[in-house]
């Protein structure tokens, strides 16, 4: 059985057996390839390998076209489960590790995957600019490539049956919409639990100061603190002073800074300095280890608030054409009433369009609020049949 060293199917997904799973797909030049073409000779392959239930596919290997990127493969199974769960592995990581609050909802039919059934996303929201951001999708793929390609296996009951398919990609952009969510006028600010380094010392020393037993203390705290899992790190050089230093590892964004200077060594303690607030606070070597874990844990939650809080506050309710036009200018996010109708989705388009470009639906929530009876579509004025986020969008 191939299975990829670079993808790994996530613990809370229960893998069924599997004897086959789709092979990588290598380009042979920098030239891009249409994901459409791809998943055309996918399915082409997979329609002469599956046989039978524990033949169905569910691991596969990204590969990299033109610019360095993860290409969206399909897979097929018996049913179409898997596309939540993927989304919900989507959401886990921009919200749980990146700190990145994402509305979990589906696509509009003019949005959605082209030949697809459905496609879910996961939208984040960028308050400085005022636009939504597609952070994932995962698409259902149905049964349309099924049937074009003849994909059928032997299900459980000894039946022939059409696989469903789904496909699913998490690019690089997931690394910028985490940097346009949190960084600031000083740099990146990188959530503790993706930050290559979590913990960067600087010894504080000057003409008169203790620089050897300084910098043995800085040494044996990187120690200490990587003995017990945490990434940090000590800038020892001697061509900048203290607080170009800070400067510098700020704008890389490390979540936490630790200062050590006469004072500090004399006391038997340290100088925690927070990135996300620039909080400072004084720990007692005795308890730098519990004491730092629960710092680096409280930027990781406030990171997240701080930017759901943001994102909370740009969201508008609208129901009314001339509502939503003033919310579109002020570049909010938008919630309103729509009648999931193509032509109005396109007229809204039309009638927005501008220098700062045309506003689209980013997804209809899974989570829906009320729609009370007799509700109208903001643009059309016919039956309301959801609530739709609209905005500018990158």
């Amino acid at each position: 059985m191939f299975k990829s060293s670079l993808f790994e199917i996530p613990e809370f997904i229960d893998e069924e057996p599997i004897s086959h799973a789709v092979p990588p797909i290598v380009a042979g030049s920098t030239l891009g390839m249409d994901v459409g073409v791809v998943i055309s000779c996918v399915n082409f392959s997979i329609g002469h390998w599956l046989r039978v239930t524990t033949e169905l596919t569910k691991l596969a290997r990204g590969c990299v076209l033109g610019r360095p990127r993860p290409l969206p493969l399909p897979f097929a199974m018996a049913d179409t489960g898997v596309v939540l769960e993927i989304l919900e592995l989507y959401r886990h990581i921009y919200e749980e590790f990146l700190a990145v609050p994402v509305s979990k909802g589906k696509k509009s039919e003019l949005e959605k995957f082209a030949g697809g059934l459905y496609t879910t996303t996961v939208e984040a929201f960028i308050p400085n600019t005022g636009r939504g951001i597609q952070g994932a999708t995962s698409h259902c793929l149905g049964q349309n490539f099924a049937k074009m390609f003849e994909i059928n296996f032997e299900n459980e009951k000894g039946e022939k049956a059409m696989v469903w398919q789904n496909c699913w990609g998490f690019t690089t952009r997931t690394i910028g919409v985490m940097i346009m969510v949190h960084g600031d006028d000083k740099g990146l600010v990188l959530p503790p639990k993706v930050a290559a380094t979590q913990v960067i010392l600087i010894p504080v020393t000057y003409k008169d100061a203790n620089t050897q037993g300084i910098f043995d203390a800085c040494a044996a705290t990187v120690k200490n603190l990587k003995e017990s899992g945490i990434r940090a790190e000590a800038d020892y050089r001697d061509n900048y002073s203290p607080g170009w230093k800070y400067s510098h590892w700020e704008m890389k964004g490390v979540p936490l800074r630790i200062e050590i200077g006469p004072k500090d060594l004399a006391n038997n303690q340290v100088r925690a300095v927070r990135r996300d607030n620039g909080a400072k606070t004084d720990i007692p070597v005795a308890n730098l280890v519990e004491e730092v874990n629960n710092v680096l844990a409280s930027i990781q939650q406030n990171l997240f608030d701080v930017a759901k809080q943001k994102r909370d506050a740009c969201v508008q309710v609208v129901k009314t054409w001339d509502e939503f036009a003033e919310a579109i200018s002020q570049k909010k996010l938008i919630l309103a009433p729509w009648c999931d109708e193509e032509d109005v989705e396109k007229d809204v388009k039309a009638r927005t369009k501008g220098e700062m470009g045309a506003a689209k639906t980013l997804c209809s929530p899974f989570d829906q609020p009320e729609l009370p009876e007799g509700t109208l579509c903001f643009a059309s004025g016919k039956p309301a049949k959801k609530w739709t986020y609209w905005g500018r969008s990158y």
